[in-house]
């Protein structure tokens, strides 16, 4: 295969036991219509998850120079090797840098390389071949008739993927995420879309950010940061927390502000759906659509990704307040979940509800809470 070719490589690897029986998954896909081009797996032996995931990235980006690609969009669901390779987190593991190391030399071969992190549940190709050769690996261990040497269709050997466990995890080096809403203003009340416009707290929705204040006091009062939207009115809600845990400063952070609504900015869902019947329909069927002279959600979460890899890396193992809106903070929840799109139009926010979960530095996530509103009773 020749000519200026786009691929995208999805990527995954695991470990049972972390270190334990491990392997990796990688799928190559036309970029343009989604045909599978290449498929690559194999066990490891024993080795660590994110060693399974860096072998499983290396071996997507020979399968895209074996096809001679020149564009490569790798999706994987290691939040660690995305923001490593991605340059936004120190590689500190000195097991991991010869394998950086490795994958960065392949990626100076190709015109443009990007890295993107997605749920697991969005990687399931990768994910299966990342079982497949799991299973097989662990059979051999436990004495089952399994062959960790054989070779599959792909000319490849087996492979592995991530634990699964009910275990708790352990809280340490977790940073703390308090994600809050804003409190209610004049467009909450009236249900109307409100995105880029300025508007300001109601007196209600200063009582309810006062109160989700002491929910919040009452989580942590050791409280590193308060970031917020740069709206008016996450920031007086950001202001009125932060009072209520010490004083500790409010910081602007601009990925973290509402969706841009275009033209349906302060209209009701009724009136969008009377005079835009055929954009609200594509809206709501896929999160790539955009509003009239809007953002999509697709733009929304790239951002807001963003905004949670700079604040993992700033404040590791603290307890960070988060105020945004209704957007940001369900798609935040949405990929700490690992949910689907549906999830968007499901989940209910209420002004000044509070959600909590902890990121771990290599990417894992545990939500604690979500949408606590006894607060506001």
């Amino acid at each position: 295969m020749s000519g200026d070719l786009r691929v995208v490589v999805e990527a995954d690897g695991g470990s049972r036991g972390n270190p334990g029986p491990a392997g990796y998954g990688a799928v190559v896909l036309d970029a343009a219509s989604g045909e599978v081009l290449l498929e690559r797996y194999a066990a490891l032996g024993t080795a660590t998850n994110n060693v399974a995931e860096y072998s499983g990235l290396i071996a997507g980006l020979r399968a895209a120079a074996e096809l001679n690609a020149t564009q490569v969009d790798v999706r994987m669901d290691s939040k660690l090797v995305v923001e490593q390779m991605s340059g936004r987190w120190q590689i500190k593991n000195p097991g991991l840098r010869p394998l950086a190391a490795e994958a960065a030399g392949l990626v100076a071969k190709f015109q443009a390389v990007t890295f993107d992190w997605i749920p697991r549940e969005r990687n399931r190709a990768a994910d299966a071949l990342a079982n497949r050769a799991m299973d097989e690996a662990t059979g051999v261990l436990v004495g089952e008739p399994a062959e960790i040497g054989r070779r599959g269709e792909t000319g490849e050997p087996a492979e592995i993927a991530k634990p699964r466990s009910w275990a708790p995890p352990s809280l340490e080096n977790a940073t703390r995420l308090i994600l809050v809403r804003h409190g209610a203003t004049a467009m909450t009340a009236q249900g109307r879309y409100s995105g880029r416009g300025d508007v300001p707290l109601t007196d209600e929705g200063e009582a309810q950010a006062m109160a989700a204040g002491g929910r919040v006091a009452g989580l942590s009062r050791d409280v590193a940061a308060v970031l917020a939207s740069p709206l008016v009115r996450c920031m007086r809600t950001a202001e009125l927390i932060a009072a209520e845990v010490g004083g500790v400063p409010v910081t602007v952070m601009d990925d973290l502000i509402e969706c841009d609504f275009g033209l349906w900015e302060a209209k009701t869902f009724a009136e969008v759906q009377e005079g835009w019947p055929r954009e609200m329909a594509a809206w709501l069927e896929s999160t790539s659509v955009a509003p009239p002279e809007g953002e999509s959600f697709q733009a929304v979460a790239k951002r807001v990704r963003g905004a949670l890899a700079k604040i993992v890396q700033a404040y590791p193992g603290q307890v960070v307040v988060v105020v945004s809106h209704v957007s940001p903070i369900k798609l935040i929840l949405r990929d700490a979940l690992a949910a689907g799109d549906a999830f968007l139009h499901r989940l209910f926010l209420d002004a000044a509800g509070v959600s909590t979960m902890d990121i771990w530095p290599d990417g894992n996530i545990a939500v604690r809470s979500v949408n606590e509103t006894a607060h506001l009773r």
